[in-house]
């Protein structure tokens, strides 16, 4: 490493690059520019370790002064031995006391900014990872660096620059290399967010005014895909550091052109994005207050965000088209792209509006309706009839303006209108309505998934590290599940390299800084590298390998219990002989195990004289398919082994009774404790008494042999370690379900998200389809989060393609969750709506048609059952079901025009006239 350095070639993520050889170590713009030029010598010696030790005691604020007497040979001789330095740091060698590492990282953060000869190089290390990057630090490195040469100043600014981590923290720094240079500093997103950060006070806009890059930088800051915090802060007590209105006060003084700012503003608002993102050049574009001509300079920009904008902007973009329209600005071709954008939106008061606003331009203008009403059609396909009827009536009423062609075209688009308004249609359009030949109605279902085989481990150590470094590897468990197995496998044949590996990858390992880090729940790789690297007590190592789940767990520790002991398990073996490789690596993407692949792995065991490691073994028994066509042969050839592992797993292929649990709920009027109130409170889940699990198998994983009392548990974890959960259970699918319901309730009546992404492994799973898997959908359906209720919606498609999901049954457990009110009904709505929409409408209706009898009764109907009904009335539309639903006649017939009463008419007329020709389906 000392050479690398010294030459300048080293790739070290702080050491110079290759790229910089040109620069050498001497002069040019890559020289020092201090001290003198000739050999070190006994004083030039004494400099350098003085400053070696004011590096290693952390004294950072000491390290520009004695950098002050070097020369170029002695800052290069000092490299060399600050690189080492660092080296040690990276490696834990210098981890004691705590503050320490911190202190000497903002030391070396500084001395290498002195020493290091090109701007390459001091780029290289003042932007790595491993060197604390403080405010602070940054003063003290611009003073480091001396009196560099313009340029070179300039050259290093515009590196760091370009890296936003960096950038965000090294204003100091960058401003004071600027300053030097007589430069300005390149418009990046770490760089503005680090300014905005820096003048933002209650001298906001003379900070502003002052500051000759304002322009540059405030244009940069607009157009950010996520505007800096300060400027995306709301209006507060200190309205002296609102940005939106201090850009405004810089914009009437000329000192902003107003012209380029309500270009970037209206261009980051076309461009989209989540709305948060977009209050600051909509609030920017709201305060400069457009004047006519403006706004029709930008037509363009007004519909395409009037089209694609979230809702909130959407609506913005639509009023100021709607006043351009109404002062008869607007042509005529530019609203009938604005309309057949808008009427796209599911936003009822957005589209409603927008026919609104049709109708009184086709009043005044009658000419134009040939190219408006082909517009309006767009609204024909709408989810909501209302709005359905509404375009349908206003087509009709301009209908006579049109010629012969426009006619056959929007009698066409009718046929995308609900069969409820066929007759309209009919009446509207006579022989222009084209009859056709319907054919019998085929319901579409998604196609059944199949399990993919889990690719094998990485082939080398360099590969192994890059798995293990990504960030949301213990998010995705098969990925998860191969890069454990490859760090035991690889540790097994090379521990020293596999150690040396991690040691570089993990230069900061929170393990070696906080005591405290392995007395907690951890469900990462960390604790396993931590076994490979030799830091764990190993007192501390048996106790949480061999500890069970205490009597009062709730079912998520349960389970993320079995995780935790295997992980503990590993880092004590890891890199032993005791574990060549896991027994429990699934072999399918669902984390079930193919039997006769597990009899090969207990065969490599028994050759060579290996005894599984209990946790991997009963983890590997839970994950193997017992169902498989394969189990048989494969209970043979495990008796066949000889050895105890291989009669378990014969045994546990030919067990009769698996294990499970079944599900139910205290009722409202056995629930005397406050904190039982909720439904998530009140579920119990009985698990199944199983004698070989309570007898065999470690104290993790007792509890599925039913060791845990029945009786309702609160569990706090929210979505905590939801992804690895699944993996558990592949091979018990009502269990892995029973475990789930908890968050997932708790989704339901509350704000998380992401509870439902189990789902989609839970319906690949194998075994039965009970109770717990058909709640864990109902669930799924009444979550807040759209993604959610996605993901639940998938789970039913799928189980239906199966032929494993009883709809009734389903239909049945919905009912009393709404009656209840634990799943809103316009939840549910949105979620039926969805899968209809994809060609499931007899699978739906099925649902829909089991669950409203139990919702209808009550004499007062649930709040928003209103949009289930239209569900409801679209499936039996389309798929031309009969029938009769309990309390349905009764709620028609009532008075007043509301959805429900509307809604409850649409689908009562639709069973009993039933669809005589109902449209095609096709996939």
């Amino acid at each position: 490493m000392a050479d690398e350095v010294a030459t300048g070639e080293t790739v070290d993520a702080g050491g110079p690059t290759a790229d910089d050889d040109a620069a050498g170590a001497g002069g040019g713009t890559g020289g020092v520019g201090v001290g003198g030029g000739g050999s070190t010598g006994v004083q030039g010696e004494g400099g350098v370790e003085e400053l070696l030790v004011a590096v290693r005691e952390g004294r950072a604020a000491a390290v520009p002064g004695l950098l002050e007497p070097l020369d170029a040979a002695a800052r290069k001789v000092a490299l060399t031995r600050l690189t080492a330095l660092r080296a040690e740091v990276r490696a834990g060698k210098w981890a004691t006391p705590p503050h320490l590492p911190d202190l000497i990282r903002s030391a070396l953060y500084v001395a290498g900014a002195g020493c290091l000869p090109t701007a390459a190089a001091a780029a290289s290390w003042l932007g790595a990872r491993d060197l604390l990057i403080r405010e602070e630090d940054g003063a003290l490195a611009l003073e480091a660096l001396g009196d560099r040469d313009p340029e070179w100043g300039a050259d290093l600014a515009g590196r760091l620059a370009g890296r936003r981590a960096v950038a965000e923290n090294s204003y100091t720094l960058l401003h004071g290399l600027m300053a030097r240079s007589g430069h300005t500093v390149p418009p990046t997103d770490g760089y503005v967010t680090a300014w905005t950060r820096h003048i933002t006070d209650d001298r906001l806009v003379e900070r502003l005014r002052e500051d000759p890059q304002t322009p540059v930088l405030v244009a940069h800051a607009l157009a950010m895909a996520e505007p800096p915090e300060r400027l995306a802060r709301t209006l507060g007590r200190r309205a002296q550091r609102y940005w939106p209105t201090a850009l405004r006060t810089l914009v009437e003084e000329g000192v902003l052109d107003r012209a380029q700012v309500l270009d970037v503003c209206v261009s980051r608002l076309l461009h989209g994005g989540p709305l948060r993102n977009l209050r600051l050049p909509l609030e920017m574009v709201r305060l400069l207050e457009p004047d006519a001509e403006e706004l029709r300079e930008r037509i363009p920009d007004w519909i395409g965000i009037a089209s694609d904008a979230p809702s909130l902007v959407a609506g913005y973009a639509q009023d100021v088209l709607t006043e351009l329209a109404s002062a008869g600005t607007l042509p005529v071709g530019a609203l009938a792209e604005m309309t057949a954008g808008v009427l796209f939106r599911t936003e009822k008061k957005l589209v409603r509006a927008q026919l609104a606003l049709v109708g009184k331009v086709l009043a005044k203008e009658p000419g134009a309706a040939g190219e408006l009403l082909p517009a309006v059609t767009e609204a024909f396909g709408s989810e909501d009839t209302d709005v359905q009827e509404r375009a349908l009536k206003l087509v009709g009423r301009h209908l006579q303006a049109v010629d012969a062609g426009v006619r056959r075209e929007l009698a066409e688009a009718a046929g995308l209108l609900s069969p409820m308004h066929r007759q309209a249609a009919e009446e509207l359009f006579g022989a222009d309505l084209g009859q056709g030949t319907a054919l019998p109605y085929e319901e579409i279902l998604p196609p059944v998934p199949e399990a993919q085989r889990l690719t094998p481990p990485a082939t080398t150590v360099e590969e192994l590290v890059a798995q293990l470094v990504v960030k949301r590897l213990s998010e995705e468990p098969a990925a998860f599940e191969r890069a454990l197995d490859g760090l035991v496998r690889h540790a097994h044949r090379d521990r020293a390299a596999v150690a040396e590996a991690v040691r570089e990858a993990f230069p900061w390992r929170p393990w070696e800084q906080e005591t405290h880090y392995f007395t907690q729940e951890t469900h990462g790789v960390h604790v396993v590298l931590a076994g490979l690297l030799g830091l764990l007590n190993p007192a501390l190592v048996e106790s949480r390998r061999t500890r069970g789940p205490g009597p009062d767990s709730c079912l998520h520790q349960a389970l993320s219990g079995v995780l935790d002991a295997r992980l503990w398990e590993t880092a004590d073996l890891v890199g032993t002989d005791a574990l060549p490789f896991l027994l429990a690596t699934p072999t399918w993407s669902t984390g079930a195990i193919d039997p006769r692949i597990l009899v090969e792995r207990l065969r490599e065991y028994r050759d060579s004289g290996v005894e599984p490691a209990p946790a991997d073994l009963a983890q590997a028994l839970v994950r193997v398919l017992r169902a498989d066509p394969s189990a048989c042969r494969a209970a043979e050839e495990a008796v066949a082994l000889g050895t105890p592992a291989g009669r378990r797993l014969a045994a546990w292929l030919r067990e009769e009774t698996a294990v499970g649990a079944t599900v139910r709920f205290l009722p409202r009027d056995e629930d005397r404790t406050p904190t039982r109130r909720r439904l998530s409170d009140r579920i119990v889940v009985d698990l199944g008494e199983h004698e070989t699990v309570r007898a065999e198998f470690p104290p993790a994983f007792q509890w599925l042999g039913g060791a845990l009392e029945a009786a309702p548990r609160r569990c706090p974890h929210g979505v905590e370690g939801r992804a690895q959960g699944a993996p558990v259970l592949p091979a018990d699918r009502e269990l892995l379900a029973a475990c789930l319901l908890p968050t997932l309730a708790h989704c339901v009546e509350g704000d998380s998200r992401g509870a439902t992404e189990p789902l989609t492994a839970l319906v690949e799973a194998d075994g039965p389809v009970g109770r717990a898997v058909l709640l864990t959908l109902a669930f799924g359906l009444g979550c807040v989060d759209a993604d959610d209720r996605l993901r639940a919606v998938d789970g039913v498609l799928v189980l239906a393609a199966r032929g494993e999901l009883n709809a009734r049954r389903l239909g049945t457990e919905l009912a009393w969750l709404v009656a209840e009110g634990s799943v809103k009904p316009n939840r549910l709505a949105d979620a039926a709506r969805t899968a209809a929409a994809t060609g499931a409408h007899p699978t739906v209706w099925t649902v829909l048609e089991a669950m409203l009898p139990g919702v209808l009764a009550p004499a007062q109907p649930v709040r928003g059952l209103g949009e289930v009904l239209a569900v409801a009335a679209d499936c039996v539309e389309r798929c031309g079901a009969r029938g009769e639903v309990a309390g349905l006649e009764t709620l028609a017939s009532g008075r007043g025009s509301s959805q429900l009463v509307v809604q409850a008419g649409r689908l009562l007329s639709a069973l009993r006239q039933g669809v005589d020709q109902p449209p095609t389906e096709t996939a």
